[in-house]
């Protein structure tokens, strides 16, 4: 779907308008470069606010338009991109809608949206404008947030054949504005150590050589430049550096917390007559044996116990309705990897009560483990390897429906426990739901410790980046 020109120019004044407003008369407001501008006396001076916020300070970067804002209006110039995914619509840009969780399901849908995944940028930026810890002072900040939109940048060098042969100066403006242009002091302090953005995309597309033409991907993670940044991206890398997964947004944005609490009422109460479901593409017709293909097989010969969604040509990224309301009847939601280790309908599948099984460690304890708990998987998900599948005969059904039903009941209370910590709630939403954290409340805790602890390192003269591994990811409490 086109939007017309004059339509396009108003959306993007109204968003960035928005983005300089402050709903709730929070301490901060936005700048016009897309920073932060403090107003006078507004952060309070009591002892409890100053008490809640130590060691949770957050500073802004201010960053000129050309990195973030107005990357907004240039997301339909890429026609492969649509080729790519095969989606019914033509236009991306209708789902800018709502600081980018797109427009609402339906008109009298009040929690659910179209959200676009390229748009995760977008809303964890308006998101970062309300976080009750802002400061107006890089050096007081116990972080940096830089609100680039990583991802959007790189479009032109991801579907645009002309810039194919130049991707790896993806980022390279944005280095020499944080470390020459932009009061080079605030970088230099910790070598970018204390900085942080957002990536709406697999860290593994941003990854490639510098020195070296890839076939496909950005050179952003590779650069030395930001080697030392904390990224937050929808899938990790197997041996991360900068980089920790973060849940990819699903559709469920709740304003309230009575309205998340109606929605997980509704989960546990709700009636599961199929044993397993899998919501995905059609089975790869390459020959080889994989796992989403025994998957097709087995559901196509027990339809009595498995139910299969065909989300073939994008048509479930933009319309939940397709897979949330069989998730709901469903006991178990079949998490095969695909072209990536994970899929985001694993968490479409949590919010909906439905009991993850994955096939491979990458997919599941080796991510998001600010989100999920990595010594708590067997308490909310079953692990079947795939070459047990492929290979070895093993049925999926017989090993779940051999899952004692009060221990399937204890795993599907388990998983919409934690479903509360992998959603985005709406922006603006009220003081109760802020009370709960979502999941760019956890990842911005993450990041603070991560920092925190690089940045003592620096100051007791240790090389910060040994500090990155599995024991620094384990903060699960």
């Amino acid at each position: 779907m086109a939007i017309p020109s004059v339509s396009l120019a108003i959306l993007l004044l109204a968003l960035r308008f928005l983005l300089a407003w402050d709903p709730s008369a929070t301490t901060v407001t936005a700048s016009r470069s897309g920073g932060l501008a403090q107003k006078a006396g507004a952060i309070s001076s009591g002892a409890s606010d100053r008490s809640e916020c130590n060691g949770r300070w957050i500073y802004i970067r201010e960053l000129p338009s050309r990195f973030n804002t107005d990357l907004l209006a240039t997301c339909d110039d890429f026609p492969i991109l649509f080729e790519i995914r095969e989606q019914p619509e033509k236009s991306i840009i209708p789902f800018l809608a709502n600081h980018g969780l797109g427009p609402r399901t339906h008109n009298r849908s009040r929690s659910w949206y179209r959200t676009e995944p390229l748009f995760f940028e977008l809303f964890f930026h308006r998101r970062m404008l309300e976080y009750p810890c802002l400061t107006a002072d890089p050096v007081a900040a116990d972080a940096i947030f830089v609100p680039y939109y990583t991802g959007l940048a790189a479009l032109p060098f991801l579907f645009s054949p002309a810039h194919w042969n130049f991707s790896a100066l993806h980022g390279r403006d944005l280095a020499k504005w944080l470390i020459r242009r932009d009061r080079p002091a605030i970088w230099a302090r910790f070598g970018g150590h204390n900085h942080f953005l957002a990536v709406a995309g697999s860290a593994s597309d941003f990854d490639n050589d510098p020195a070296q033409t890839p076939l496909w991907g950005t050179a952003f993670l590779s650069l030395p430049e930001f080697y030392n940044l904390t990224v937050f991206t929808l899938e990790s890398r197997a041996w991360s550096l900068q980089e920790h997964s973060v849940p990819p947004p699903t559709s469920f944005h709740p304003a309230n917390l009575a309205r998340l609490d109606a929605w997980l009422a509704r989960a546990r109460r709700s009636r599961r007559p199929t044993l397993m479901l899998f919501a995905g593409g059609a089975a790869p017709g390459s020959g080889r044996p994989n796992v989403v293909s025994s998957i097709h097989a087995e559901c196509e010969l027990r339809r009595d116990l498995c139910e299969l969604v065909d989300c073939s040509g994008g048509v479930c990224i933009h319309d939940p309705a397709r897979f949330m309301r069989p998730m709901l009847r469903a006991r178990f939601c079949l998490q095969p990897p695909s072209e990536t280790p994970t899929r985001r309908s694993t968490f479409d599948g949590i919010l909906a009560g439905c009991i993850p099984v994955f096939f491979e460690e990458a997919s599941a304890a080796n991510q998001f483990g600010w989100h999920l708990p990595r010594r708590r998987y067997d308490e909310f998900s079953v692990l079947i390897p795939k070459e047990e599948v492929m290979f070895g005969g093993q049925r999926i059904a017989d090993v779940l429906e051999a899952i004692p039903p009060a221990r399937v009941r204890r795993m599907r209370e388990a998983v919409l426990e934690l479903a509360p910590g992998v959603m985005y709630r709406r922006h603006g939403s009220s003081a109760a739901l802020r009370a709960r954290k979502d999941a760019i409340d956890l990842a911005i805790e993450g990041a603070l410790r991560r920092i925190q602890r690089r940045v003592q390192a620096i100051q007791k003269g240790k090389d910060a980046l040994l500090l990155v591994g599995d024991n620094e990811e384990e903060w699960d409490e």
